[in-house]
């Protein structure tokens, strides 16, 4: 054991050397070598700060406002979520990682989001992190999903376990990027299935932490809330990557 202890980290560095890691924002080598984010580029993130959104997390324009416009007018059944940056600083970067194969992008967003939304985590006392799944024609296609690579990293820097083949994405729903507010929520509707016993579910756990990689209307985020909340689950929070402004 203590052995590979030893030899473990020369392993990776000999990986790193011949498979040199790609910057999450600027997609060159990553500079100075051994890091996971060129230093320069680490300038250009913009964490989600107060004041925000108290049950989405959206950052907000005005500090005397307690919630966003959307979640002011509409009833969401999560409880509270939280996102790291600011969508804008980091939309190209998420482009690649769900669609240029850049899955090692996780090691470093997980990590941020284990560093920063911490202490939100631990404060809801989750029982399990459910990463959003994706359809099995999509999962084929693309072969991987990042959600799942997001929250494996996560559940490990916390300690949090991570059940990532609890819920099924049965319905292949049109991307919500091409979607407005209502189209997405119809687009959605009966797209989760929590596979498993029901029962023994709701007994083991009460309280979940959704992962994925952007906040936008709340609709993915509802849906799998109403199916969890139908299984037993009492709690449901939600922690993503990114997230817009909130009015």
């Amino acid at each position: 054991m203590n052995l590979w202890k030893k030899i473990a980290p020369v392993g990776g560095l000999a990986v790193q050397l011949l498979f040199p890691l790609r910057c999450p924002v600027c997609d060159e080598i990553v500079t100075p070598f051994g890091e996971k984010i060129c230093l320069e580029c680490m300038k250009k993130l913009r964490y989600v700060t107060q004041p925000r959104c108290y049950r989405c997390g959206k950052k907000l324009e005005d500090e005397e406002k307690e919630y966003c416009r959307d979640c002011s007018t509409r009833r969401h059944l999560f409880v509270q979520g939280r996102a790291l940056y600011e969508y804008d600083c980091i939309a190209p970067a998420i482009y690649r990682f769900k669609y240029g194969n850049r899955r090692e992008y996780a090691d470093f967003f997980g990590e941020e989001m284990a560093l920063y939304l911490g202490d939100f985590l631990r404060s809801v006392h989750p029982d399990g992190l459910i990463p959003v799944p994706l359809h099995r024609k999509r999962l084929r296609r693309r072969g991987y999903n990042q959600a799942s690579l997001l929250a494996r990293v996560l559940g490990k820097r916390l300690q949090i376990p991570v059940y990532d083949k609890l819920a099924a994405r049965v319905k292949n729903t049109t991307p919500l990027k091409l979607l407005d507010p209502r189209e997405r929520q119809n687009n959605l509707k009966k797209a989760f299935h929590i596979v498993g016993n029901d029962v023994k579910l709701g007994k083991k756990i009460k309280s979940v932490v959704i992962v994925d990689d952007i906040y936008t209307t709340g609709s993915t985020i509802d849906e799998m809330s109403r199916v969890l909340l139908e299984t037993g689950v009492e709690r449901v929070y939600f922690v993503t990557l990114a997230c817009g402004k909130g009015i």
